[in-house]
């Protein structure tokens, strides 16, 4: 599919679409992708990394397509999900590693969480990535085939503790962080991926147990959340990445929480109860999430750029009444291919653009070169190596 874009290079604000590319380097028809002004960032994986100095190549190259660079992120939190792992990158222990710690030595562990914040946030920094979807805050009950041994520990205090420390080291290095996968999918044994999980708990349940690290944490700690492509039936019939419910009555106004929203990756199969890619996205942005990801379909990225009749510059469209309404061409009522009704805002406004500024690095970061001759890296890096239960494979 062909999508317009502004021919040049231009000062474009960011837009709310998260997309991906292919490979080692840029090609013209991603070039001009990212170019797209509804295009607000870059989510790169495994298969976009040769070498350091490839992907820092590849990450300047994002950065230089649009006048006011782009946000470059990565799922990098360590364990099984950490994208680069060779050419200099520390393999970080899973966080259920920190977690076992925790029941020997909390502060033991606290401590070790920072460190891998300080270590995550200053290699990646170091290759031009601004931000990692990390931590994971979701509850280990032993039963989840996603979560597992990405999460901290079965008690959300330990969770909440843990998670401040690794974002203490983040912020350390300048780098944001974002709390998935609100409000828990540690409950569900379905992995959102490749199914569409369903928590049968009642409200007071979840946010008694799974929800708490973010009650505790909140937007002063958490820069970002990502909601869970996870239907809570007792509380709303949609998943709580396209529920007004969730995002809005519940995050925004109950809990408080004034910080960046992300949608999870549109294409995982637990997001298809949404529709198509259109349908998605409108439900993701109408419950209130300030950006989307679509991964790995370039081809949907492209259906979505071409069709999502939302712009970051335009004014709102005005109902007949004098509310504000939905973009041309859809009510403000529309539950397009059976996404969630709701007001779909006609612009990117200047709220969302601005919590989203706020998570790019706050100071450059130092080259390589220099890392290696930063004590407190350094030394954080040699304690994470020496953890006893640590194995890399």
């Amino acid at each position: 599919m062909s999508v317009s874009f502004p021919s040049e290079r231009a000062a474009l604000p960011p837009g709310p679409v998260i997309v991906d590319v292919a490979g080692f380097e840029l090609t013209p028809a991603e070039v001009a992708r990212l170019q797209h002004p509804l295009v607000g960032g870059v989510i790169l994986f495994a298969r976009n990394f040769e070498s350091r100095a490839q992907l820092c190549a590849l990450t300047a190259s994002i950065h230089a397509a649009r006048h006011a660079p782009l946000m470059i992120a990565v799922d990098h939190e360590g364990g099984r999900v950490q994208r680069f792992r060779t050419d200099g990158f520390t393999h970080l222990p899973a966080m259920r590693t920190l977690g076992e710690v925790w029941n020997d030595d909390p502060l033991a562990a606290m401590r070790l969480a920072t460190d891998v914040g300080v270590v995550l946030a200053a290699e990646l920094r170091a290759s031009g990535v601004d931000l990692s979807f990390t931590p994971v805050l979701d509850l280990d009950y032993g039963d989840s085939r996603v979560i597992r041994d990405r999460s901290f520990h079965r008690d959300p205090k330990a969770v909440a503790m843990l998670a401040r420390a690794l974002v203490q080291g983040l912020a350390q290095r300048g780098m944001s962080n974002c709390g998935k996968h609100f409000p828990g999918h540690g409950f569900v044994q379905a992995d959102s991926h490749v199914d569409i999980p369903v928590d049968d708990r009642s409200l007071e349940d979840v946010l008694g147990e799974d929800a708490m690290p973010y009650v505790w944490l909140g937007d002063s700690v958490l820069q970002a959340v990502m909601p869970a492509h996870v239907i809570y039936p007792k509380v709303d019939a949609h998943p709580a990445g396209f529920s007004r419910v969730w995002v809005q009555d519940i995050l925004r106004g109950r809990l408080g929480y004034q910080g960046v929203v992300f949608s999870d990756d549109l294409t995982m199969e637990g997001a298809t109860v949404a529709g198509d890619i259109l349908g998605r996205a409108t439900a993701a942005l109408g419950a209130g999430c300030d950006m989307v990801l679509v991964c790995n379909r370039p081809d949907l990225a492209d259906d979505l750029l071409a069709r999502l009749d939302i712009t970051p510059d335009a004014p709102l469209n005005t109902a007949s009444d004098g509310r504000p309404g939905a973009p041309s061409g859809m009510r403000s009522d529309a539950s397009p291919d059976g996404a969630p009704a709701g007001n779909l805002p006609a612009r990117w406004n200047a709220e969302s653009a601005a919590r989203v500024a706020r998570l790019m690095p706050r100071f450059d970061a130092p080259d390589w070169d220099g890392l290696v001759t930063d004590s407190v890296y350094t030394r954080a890096r040699d304690r994470i190596l020496a953890l006893p239960r640590y194995n890399p494979a």
